[in-house]
């Protein structure tokens, strides 16, 4: 396993005390199996061992021998009971570890959703909040959960993983361990049952476990924990004082007022995240799409895509007028944009040549700023024609 991260005792609370706010140290794997609960339960005990105040709230050892023998001598809130369309589910007592209120709390599987009844719909929800009240947390996730990443994901591994979490949930983490292991020593754990049951085995070896698909989420988690590094290097940079880049990056993302962007919007976190800036998701509302004549689907999509790019942790900006690359350029020269993120465009060649493009305008007029054109896969994740191409 690799960790770029000192041990838990020597970091977690002192820097807490030294910042007087709670913190959050998230695990990270490249799938199911890489032990990033069986490394939070082995902190945990260093922490306890150091005389801190260390509880569990939750923890999914999924019937892993190994993980379920960590869990012993550490104090549990006991799980809360849901009944739910005749059956009862437990979930992590949020009201309970709020009101124990120790140190530290061990929360897994931070992208979960949680039983309808529950006092927020996510796990990562319940995280913030014990955050705010001043409890810090220890918590894992894997890859392939991270919002920006889904559709990289699926093009990856042919799976589309449902239950995700928002980037800017990331960036809260004040440390990130990437909890790592070779492909073959994680395979070698799948055949010999330490990761699913036996009739699980041989469908997910050919599968979403296979040697391409688990190389390719290696990389993507050690690029994650390569961009969290980057964003702490910024910081610490303006929190001492020091000169930012010569020419500090900018990212911004050119959205439709209709169709989805969520593909764009990834990119656009993606890249933001790599570079360590912050980021713009920019549309134009045209005089046909203001709030009065506006098609009720597009207004829908259009407060869709809003609010998906404000999850992603963009800040929405919203021009108005008639002459969208005129208004587009303009941003994108005032605010120093150095990476424009377009969606591909609908309109046919022959309407491209005839009338141009924003693309040809921004590569013409926004000489500092790399463009970078996305694929859409349907109709449905087609950019308005205006801004495509």
């Amino acid at each position: 396993m690799a960790d770029l991260i000192p041990s838990a005792a020597e970091s977690l609370l002192a820097r807490a005390k030294e910042e007087g706010r709670a913190r959050l140290r998230l695990y990270i794997g490249a799938a199911p199996g890489v032990g990033k609960s069986y490394r939070m339960l082995e902190d945990a005990h260093e922490l306890l061992r150091q005389g801190l105040d260390v509880v569990v709230g939750f923890v999914e050892p999924h019937g892993r021998a190994d993980t379920l023998a960590k869990v012993d001598g550490l104090e549990q809130v006991p799980l809360r009971e849901i009944e739910y369309r005749g059956v009862t589910l437990r979930e992590m007592d949020l009201d309970a570890l709020l009101a124990r209120h120790p140190h530290i709390a061990v929360v897994d599987e931070l992208a979960h959703t949680n039983v309808p009844g529950s006092t927020h719909q996510k796990r990562y929800e319940d995280v913030l909040a014990l955050l705010d009240a001043g409890i810090n947390v220890i918590t894992a996730v894997n890859i392939q959960h991270i919002e920006s990443l889904n559709d990289v994901i699926a093009q990856t591994t042919g799976v589309r993983v449902r239950e995700t979490v928002p980037d800017w949930v990331l960036k809260r983490a004040d440390e990130v361990v990437n909890v790592d292991v070779s492909v073959e020593t994680l395979r070698e754990r799948l055949r010999q049952g330490k990761i699913y049951d036996a009739a699980k085995i041989e469908q997910a070896l050919t599968n979403f476990f296979r040697k391409g698909n688990l190389t390719a989420l290696r990389e993507l988690a050690l690029r994650q924990l390569a961009s969290d590094q980057a964003g702490k290097a910024e910081k610490y940079r303006q929190r001492e004082g020091l000169e930012p880049p010569v020419i500090p990056d900018r990212v911004m993302v050119a959205m439709a007022s209709r169709g989805s962007a969520r593909t764009l919007l990834r990119v656009g976190s993606r890249t933001a995240g790599r570079l360590a800036t912050d980021w713009f998701a920019v549309y134009v509302e045209t005089p046909k799409e203001e709030p009065v004549r506006i098609k009720p689907e597009d207004h829908v999509a259009l407060q869709d895509n809003i609010r998906f790019a404000q999850q992603m942790g963009a800040k929405v900006v919203k021009l108005n007028g008639s002459r969208v690359a005129d208004l587009l350029v303009d941003f994108a020269k005032r605010e120093g944009i150095t990476h424009v993120i377009f969606g591909q465009s609908a309109r046919s060649r022959w309407d491209l040549l005839m009338h141009g493009s924003i693309v040809d305008r921004f590569l013409r007029d926004v000489r500092n700023a790399t463009v970078q054109i996305v694929p859409v896969s349907s109709r449905a994740e087609t950019e308005d024609d205006t801004l495509g191409g």
